[in-house]
């Protein structure tokens, strides 16, 4: 069974929608009479009580008494939905865990969760966590609106506001699915962000137009250093693309000869994460067949270790990784477990921090429940929530010094230092 978990078990990381007066009264007047006119009570088909396996006790008798008064005395009955009555209850279950990545996804929201981790949606191109409780960006993706809008890494989110979808809304409290939903949307309409970032005084609004977000899982680039080239590889994160998109990159750095190549740069800058079986298949392209690249930690006490599984085709070349505030769970796990096991150095900014693995489950409605089972343990046993990987050699982000402004990777200063490491 749990081998089963494990095959699914993702991490997200992951990021993401008036007539006064007289007329007012009677149009409302009018809907309420009609509402009541056409409405009937909802038909409730199943009352079956869960199987409870755990000891605890609740009383599902009050959720009835709860559902009838309200079916029998809410004043605009067009209003009560029970498909809607229903998620809204499972929402509440489910958030009552207090874990923001444990949550109950009605069927659009996990549509839209599964196109993301496809790697095509239409939106503004961030993902969405939480830091120290508060809605965050993990990370925004190269060359979509938020970037071009200056949206970074570790910004907090404070309120959304969208005219055409009628929302204006502080973002304490709410939901990482509800967040996701609110800020996508049709390419071309427009979302308006107000954010606050660490260091600063005040918050500050962006407006942001949506767009088709296609993301690229890995890209690779040669940098010409003297006689001898490095293979930069950027990758942006684990989703469903990743490990085909990977073999093709991996097949043209094989190819060269072994004096042309200097060395590997593993860019993991802003990578939010995924698929928890990517981070081990890829640990494998620069680990030996049988080390650790992690271990889930479960409730009860189990632990698993993940293991290196192939026999990759970089186990020999000069590896350096990059690692920044939006490099989150999967990246994290794949540089914890290349730094534990010395086959490389690290530079950049200490990581995001999310050490917990979600499993997801689908249901026959196409909604999805994404539950926290365990937390993940690099090889050294540490717990990286809220931590982060922290970087044998730090060196600090520079906007206006980004190579992907610039053109010239040599501005890239975190890129120049893993360069020069090799």
């Amino acid at each position: 069974m749990k081998d089963t978990m494990k095959l699914r078990s993702w991490l997200l990381a992951v990021t993401l929608m008036v007539v006064s007066g007289t007329v007012g009264f009677e149009l409302g007047e009018q809907k309420l009479r009609i509402s009541f006119r056409n409405w009937k009570p909802a038909v409730v088909y199943n009352q079956t009580a869960p199987v409870d396996t755990s000891g605890a006790k609740a009383d599902f008798s009050h959720f009835w008494v709860v559902w009838d008064k309200l079916s029998a005395e809410y004043v605009d009955k067009s209003a009560l939905v029970p498909e809607k009555m229903v998620d809204g209850a499972i929402s509440g279950m489910v958030a009552a865990a207090g874990d923001p990545y444990t949550v109950y996804l009605p069927p659009q929201q996990n549509k839209e969760a599964k196109e993301d981790l496809g790697g095509s949606f239409e939106g503004v191109g961030i993902q969405l966590g939480f830091k120290d409780g508060k809605l965050a960006v993990v990370s925004p993706l190269e060359g979509m609106p938020a970037v071009r809008a200056g949206v970074r890494a570790g910004d907090y989110i404070v309120h959304i506001k969208d005219d055409k979808k009628k929302v204006d809304r502080d973002t304490d409290g709410m939901s990482l699915p509800e967040a996701v939903r609110l800020i996508r949307g049709e390419k071309g309409t427009r979302v308006e962000l107000t954010l606050f970032r660490e260091g600063g005084k005040d918050t500050f609004k962006v407006n942001l137009e949506r767009d088709t977000i296609v993301v690229k899982s890995v890209e690779l680039q040669m940098l010409e250093t003297g006689e001898e080239k490095v293979g930069w590889i950027k990758l942006n994160r684990f989703g469903d693309r990743t490990q085909e998109e990977w073999a093709g990159v991996v097949g043209q750095l094989a190819s060269m000869q072994a004096e042309q190549l200097r060395g590997v740069v593993l860019d993991l800058r802003n990578n939010p994460g995924g698929y928890l079986e990517g981070a081990v298949w890829i640990a494998g392209e620069f680990l030996p067949a049988g080390k650790i690249v992690v271990s889930q930690q479960y409730g009860d006490g189990t632990k698993i270790d993940e293991k290196v599984k192939r026999n990759g085709q970089l186990l020999k070349q000069s590896v350096v990784v990059i690692v920044n505030k939006g490099s989150a769970s999967a990246a994290e796990i794949l540089a914890g477990a290349l730094q534990d096991h010395g086959r490389v150095e690290v530079t950049g900014e200490q990581s995001f921090g999310k050490g917990s693995v979600q499993q997801p489950d689908d249901f026959p409605n196409g909604s999805g429940l994404h539950v926290t089972i365990a937390r993940w343990l690099r090889p050294n046993g540490e717990w990286i929530d809220k931590k982060g990987i922290t970087p044998d050699f730090e060196v600090k982000w520079e906007p206006d010094e980004n190579a992907s402004d610039s053109g010239d990777w040599k501005s890239d200063l975190q890129l120049v230092k893993a360069v020069e490491i090799l």
